[in-house]
């Protein structure tokens, strides 16, 4: 039996991929670590399938890892008896709680059969929104900007979970950055919104996105 690492898109339900939809409708079980990914596996799996795993918003290491021990002691034994799906927004390998899961199994239940089915990344998604072309042997960094952060060096970069963006703007374009933000992308339910003014988006959200570029690399002056 196994545990497949579903990735379901960035939020639209048609965005998910056919070998995930064929994941999904067999495995027996399909857990979920919040309310937009459910929504997006309640289009193809009843009601009767989907378990919920709570996963705290914190950083605190301690925290987390007894959440993620908790989740592997719950999914273990389900993928033991039958296949089992856990589902994410995005792809289970970029800034994914299901990477944790999977680390986690492997040091306490290795025994665990696990497969991954990739998914359209929010990187993927956001870009295509943007009309940014991202050239053969151009450079583009991923990194994560909570809280303020503004990592600065590499000409592009994407910043994941923007959650002060008027912060991370104006030190990013202290350091020479043109800045366009993204929040809630390809979210059926939800209003997105691209822009470069931080302004529009003060309040803490866990789902904005940022692109950077440097302006030398625009050509702006």
């Amino acid at each position: 039996m196994t545990l497949y690492g579903i990735g379901l898109g960035p939020g639209a339900t048609d965005l998910l991929t056919v070998r995930g939809k064929r994941r999904l409708e067999s495995a027996d079980i399909v857990y979920s670590p919040g309310r937009l990914s459910r929504r997006v596996a309640a289009e193809y799996v009843p009601d009767s399938k989907l378990g919920d795993l709570e996963f705290p918003m914190t950083t605190d290491p301690q925290e987390l890892e007894a959440a993620w021990e908790v989740a592997a002691a719950e999914v273990a034994p389900k993928a033991r008896e039958a296949d089992a799906a856990f589902v994410t927004l995005g792809d289970p390998c970029i800034y994914s709680t299901f990477g944790h899961l999977r680390r986690t199994l492997r040091e306490q239940h290795p025994n665990i059969d696990i497969e991954v089915v990739p998914g359209v990344s929010s990187v993927t998604a956001f870009a295509s929104v943007l009309g940014v072309d991202i050239d053969a042997g151009a450079e583009l960094t991923l990194r994560e900007a909570t809280d303020g952060e503004a990592p600065i060096g590499p000409n592009r970069l994407i910043l994941f979970k923007v959650t002060d963006a008027p912060t991370t703007y104006e030190k990013m374009t202290e350091a020479g950055y043109e800045v366009t933000f993204g929040r809630r992308l390809f979210m059926d339910t939800e209003e997105a919104l691209v822009t470069n003014n931080p302004g529009e988006v003060t309040d803490r959200d866990y789902y904005t996105l940022a692109y950077a570029e440097k302006r030398e690399a625009t050509g702006s002056s």
